[in-house]
């Protein structure tokens, strides 16, 4: 089943959690635990998002590659400038629970 969400004026965290639980189908009646679900989530305006507080200014993305020296810092604002739905990808994926199925599951994500 599709579902398309506007993401128009939206916090961004609380989308992003919107679309983890029906991405695995927590919000039906139906739902088990160990069925991989086949819901889909088509998300529209995402560079419309609104951020709360400061967190477009001060939140920072770190990685690190497993060299001495070898971490990464990455402003929000700036990730969200350059690509927006990747910022939104981000935050679902790490919603997802940390298992064998978050892979397949994050492919049902459309975002325009």
């Amino acid at each position: 089943m599709l579902h398309t969400i506007d993401a128009t004026n939206q916090s961004l965290g609380r989308l992003a959690s919107k679309i983890a639980i029906v991405l695995r189908g927590k919000d039906k009646p139906t739902f088990q635990s160990h069925i991989l679900p086949t819901e889909k989530v088509k998300i529209i305006n995402v560079k419309k998002v609104k951020f709360t507080g400061t967190k477009l200014k001060t939140k920072v993305y770190h990685r690190y590659s497993g060299y001495p020296g070898g971490i990464y810092t990455t402003k929000l604002s700036d990730m969200f400038a350059k690509s927006p739905d990747r910022v939104l990808r981000k935050m679902v994926y790490d919603m997802l629970p940390k298992n064998r199925t978050r892979d397949k599951i994050i492919k049902n994500l459309d975002i325009q």
